[in-house]
C-alpha cells in the first residue's frame, strides 16, 4: 500500500508520546489520557498546521501540561482492563445505545482527498481536516516526495511511472505559481498602516492559496482529526469495508487496529460473519447492483455539461405556510387539523407578524429559530469545482450525495489567476490532469479519481430544511469564505426567495453577507490579532 512516511522522535519525546498516543509510527492513532479540552484544542490547531499531530503536541502543548502523574502510563500497549460489562450489555444483548456513550479522538494522517470524503460521510461524527486554504503543498515530505497518494495497483501497472511523473509536474506547477501569485497580490493589495506585517502576510498568503488550490489533485494528502462514539465508528467502518477503493479498505483496518485498543467491545460485531460480514456484503452488493441496473437502463447516456452553478430542483410551494403551522403547534393545545384552518385564515400582515415574532431579534448568525423551520425542505443540485464541494460537503446534517469525481464537466479557473496572467500555466496543468484521468479511467475506474485536480467540477445534491439552510447560507456567505462557495450561498438565498417564493424565510436570513471583498481572510486575521493582544 501507500508508504506512510513516519516521523522520528528522540528517546525523551517517545517517553512522553507513549502516554497519550496508541502508536508512534503509524498514520492512524487514538488519543488517550488527556483532558477533553486538550484533545479538542489539539485537533483545532491541527487543521491549520502542516505538522503531524504528535509533533504538534510536542512543540505546542506539552509545555502547558502537567505530565508528572502520567509517567507510568503506556497507551501504546492497548487496553488490559476487562470489558465484561460492555460485552454482556452491548454485544450479547445488542443495546446499541451503550455504544453512543463512549467516544474516541482518532487522528488519520496522510490520507488522500478522496479518502477524507469517505471518512467525513457520517452525520454523528465531528471532523477537523487540514485546510488547503491555509497550508501550502509546496513543501515535500521527509522522504523528498510531494504529498500525494501513491496507489499500489497503479504503481504496479503500466501507468506507474507516468502517474508519479504527472503528479510531480502538477505539484511543480502549484509550487511555481504560489509564490508568483503571492507577489502579484502584494502589488495588487498594498499593506496599509492599519495592519501588522503578520496580519497582512497571513491574508495575502490565504488569498494566494485560495487561487492556486485548484491545481492540487485529489490524491493530495491531508491530515484529519475525528471525534465520534463507538456506534458512529462501527457504521463508518462497515461502509469503508464495503467501499470499492483499496485505500479505503486499508485505512479501515488501520482504524480498527487502533480503536480496538480503546473501545474493543463496541467494535466486536465488525468481524462476526453473521453481523458485520453480512452487513458489508449488503452495502457492497446493493451499490454494485444499482450501478449495473442504471447503466443497463441508460447505457452511454450523454453527460449534460451546460448546467447552472446552483439549481433549486425541489421545494414545497406551501412550505412557508407549513412552517407557520409548526410554529403554532408547539405554542398551542390545538390539533394539527385545527391549526391548518386557523393559519389559512390569517392575512398577510398576521402571517408576517407570526413569523417575525417566532424568529425574534437575532443578534448574530448563531441565533437561529427553532424546529418549526425544519418543516420545509429545499433540494439543490450543484455543479461546482471540487474544492468548493469539499467545503460544502462538511455540512453533515444535510442530505448530500455526489457523483464520481471526473473531468467531464470541465473546470474553473479563478478570476484572480487570469488577472495575474497565470492562466496559461494553470490550464496546462489541468490538461495534464485530464489526460492522466482519461488514461486511467478504463483500467482503474475508482483510482482514476486521484488524478483529478480540485479545479474540475463535480455534480452533487444538497437537501436541507430551512433551519439548516439558514445556517449554511449565512456561514458560507461570510466575507472570509472562499469565493467559489460564497457564490453558491448567494444563489441559494436568491432561489429560496424568488423561485420557492418563501420570502419570509429568506428575509429571516439577515446575516447573509453580499459584500464584495478583496482579501477574504483580512478581517478574520485582524480579529485573531486583537484576541492575541488581549490575551497577552
Amino acid at each position: 500500500m501507500h508508504p506512510y512516511v513516519a516521523e522520528e522522535f528522540s528517546e525523551s519525546e517517545v517517553e512522553i508520546l507513549r502516554r497519550y498516543f496508541t502508536n508512534l509510527d503509524g498514520p492512524v492513532f487514538a488519543l488517550v489520557n488527556l483532558p477533553e479540552v486538550v484533545k479538542g484544542a489539539l485537533f483545532a490547531r491541527y487543521s491549520r498546521s502542516s505538522k503531524s499531530l504528535r509533533r504538534l503536541f510536542l512543540d505546542e502543548f506539552v509545555g502547558d501540561l502537567d505530565l508528572t502523574g502520567d509517567v507510568s502510563i503506556d497507551a501504546t500497549v492497548g487496553l488490559a482492563r476487562a470489558d465484561d460489562l460492555y460485552q454482556r450489555i452491548f454485544y450479547e444483548y445488542g443495546d446499541d445505545s451503550v455504544a453512543q456513550l463512549g467516544g474516541v479522538h482518532l487522528a488519520c494522517e496522510q490520507a488522500s482527498n478522496v479518502l477524507t470524503k469517505v471518512l467525513e460521510w457520517g452525520r454523528l461524527m465531528s471532523y477537523l481536516e487540514q485546510s488547503t486554504r491555509y497550508l501550502g503543498y509546496d513543501k515535500r515530505l521527509a522522504n523528498g516526495h510531494y504529498r500525494f497518494y501513491r496507489d499500489h495497483d497503479i504503481l504496479e501497472s503500466r501507468f506507474g511511472a507516468r502517474y508519479v511523473g504527472e503528479m510531480d509536474r502538477m505539484f511543480d506547477t502549484y509550487s511555481h505559481l504560489l509564490p508568483q501569485m503571492t507577489e502579484w497580490l502584494t502589488k495588487r493589495y498594498p499593506k496599509t498602516a492599519q495592519d501588522t506585517d503578520f496580519v497582512y502576510r497571513q491574508a495575502i498568503r490565504a488569498k494566494a492559496l485560495d487561487a492556486t488550490r485548484g491545481l492540487l489533485p485529489a490524491s493530495a494528502l491531508s491530515n484529519l482529526g475525528i471525534y465520534a462514539s463507538g456506534q458512529a465508528y462501527e457504521a463508518l467502518l462497515l461502509r469503508m469495508r464495503a467501499h470499492p477503493l483499496p485505500e479505503v479498505h486499508h485505512y479501515a483496518e488501520l482504524m480498527i487496529q487502533e480503536l480496538t485498543k480503546v473501545i474493543p467491545s463496541f467494535l466486536r460485531r465488525l468481524d462476526v460473519p453473521e453481523r458485520g460480514g453480512v452487513w458489508v456484503d449488503y452495502l457492497a452488493s446493493t451499490k454494485n447492483a444499482t450501478s449495473s441496473i442504471v447503466e443497463s437502463l441508460w447505457p452511454g447516456e450523454r453527460i449534460d455539461t451546460d448546467q447552472d452553478l446552483v439549481s433549486l430542483i425541489d421545494f414545497d410551494p406551501d412550505g412557508e405556510t407549513k412552517v407557520l403551522e409548526a410554529i403554532v403547534f408547539a405554542s398551542s393545545a390545538m390539533s394539527t387539523e385545527d391549526i391548518t384552518a386557523k393559519v389559512a385564515s390569517l392575512d398577510a400582515l398576521q402571517r408576517q407578524e407570526l413569523l417575525r415574532t417566532y424568529i425574534g431579534p437575532r443578534s448574530n448568525r448563531r441565533h437561529r429559530p427553532g424546529r418549526a423551520y425544519e418543516r420545509t425542505d429545499y433540494r439543490f443540485e450543484l455543479v461546482t469545482d471540487y474544492g468548493a464541494f469539499r467545503d460544502l460537503q462538511r455540512h453533515r446534517l444535510c442530505t448530500i450525495e455526489w457523483q464520481s469525481l471526473a473531468v467531464d464537466l470541465g473546470y474553473e479557473v479563478p478570476d484572480m489567476i487570469r488577472e495575474a496572467g497565470l492562466d496559461g500555466l494553470f490550464e496546462e496543468s489541468l490538461q495534464r490532469s485530464r489526460d492522466l484521468f482519461n488514461e486511467l479511467r478504463t483500467e482503474f475506474p475508482h483510482q482514476a479519481q486521484y488524478a483529478v485536480a480540485l479545479a474540475f467540477k463535480i455534480r452533487y445534491v444538497i437537501q436541507m430544511n430551512a433551519r439548516e439552510a439558514m445556517h449554511l447560507i449565512e456561514l458560507r456567505s461570510g466575507p472570509q469564505g472562499h469565493p467559489s462557495y460564497r457564490k453558491v450561498a448567494h444563489e441559494m438565498a436568491r432561489l429560496i426567495r424568488d423561485q420557492a417564493g418563501h420570502r419570509g424565510i429568506a428575509e429571516s436570513m439577515e446575516f447573509i453577507d453580499f459584500s464584495d471583498t478583496d482579501l477574504e481572510r483580512l478581517e478574520a486575521e485582524r480579529a485573531a490579532e486583537r484576541a492575541r493582544t488581549q490575551r497577552s
